[in-house]
């Protein structure tokens, strides 16, 4: 990621928003700082960050993990690293099930927030899907009854709109583009999540999900999937 970062820090104890803006301003980044998760999801209604630091427990109506919803939702391409002084192995899950890039448990020093911020980047830049490529460049992308349009964010199912998040739009994007090819949930998770999963269980867990939704609004009868088909024990391929 070139130039200066453009950096959210969400936190609800001003210390805490102070020392990571520092923190952060040091490292050359341009910094808004956000008193809660109201304040929060104000800023991200209408304005795009580069990197989100993010406090797992907020006070007021709006924690974290609701914030973390949004910026996938309305910014899924927006690095989120989760900082909280309560930290869980089911926090974390749920967190990292949601796309979180990083996580640190409070107390935090600046060389660790510098470093979870350097490895973020790292690990994004090395997950990103190809821009190369006569494949990857159609604007259009057709099988069977659905057309994509890449450029517009649409995707149609005999001529009828599919209401995908982003993240369904990526997965059925990658999905037809690889057809018949069956893909393993370990890259299908690097795609639609832009993380890689340690373990392949851990990649079925956090991919079935994405794949149950897709089929919601994909398939006739989602009980009875003609498209998007489980190949037991390997992956999913798509079928026209």
């Amino acid at each position: 990621m070139n130039g200066q970062m453009h950096t959210l820090v969400v936190d609800d104890q001003e210390g805490i928003r102070y020392f990571l803006t520092e923190t952060l301003e040091r490292a050359g980044h341009r910094v808004v700082g956000a008193a809660s998760g109201e304040d929060a999801l104000a800023r991200l209604r209408d304005e795009a960050f580069d990197l989100i630091m993010l406090d797992l427990k907020l006070g007021g109506r709006v924690d974290g993990m609701r914030v973390l919803e949004s910026v996938r939702w309305r910014w899924p391409q927006t690095i989120v690293i989760i900082l909280t002084a309560h930290g869980s192995l089911d926090s974390a899950l749920t967190a990292i099930r949601e796309g979180v890039d990083g996580y640190l448990l409070k107390p935090v020093e600046p060389g660790q927030v510098r470093q979870a911020v350097k490895e973020a980047l790292e690990r994004r830049s090395r997950l990103a899907p190809p821009g190369e490529g006569h494949e990857e460049d159609r604007s259009v992308v057709e099988c069977g009854p659905f057309v994509i349009d890449l450029e517009k964010h649409v995707a149609t199912r005999e001529g009828m709109s599919l209401e995908l998040t982003p993240r369904e739009f990526s997965l059925l994007v990658h999905l037809i583009r690889k057809e018949p090819q069956v893909i393993s949930p370990t890259e299908l998770v690097r795609v639609v999540r832009q993380y890689e999963a340690e373990h392949p269980h851990e990649a079925r867990e956090i991919i079935k999900w994405y794949i149950h939704r897709l089929r919601q609004k994909v398939e006739p009868d989602p009980s009875e999937p003609i498209h998007v088909i489980n190949v037991r024990g390997v992956g999913y391929r798509f079928s026209g």
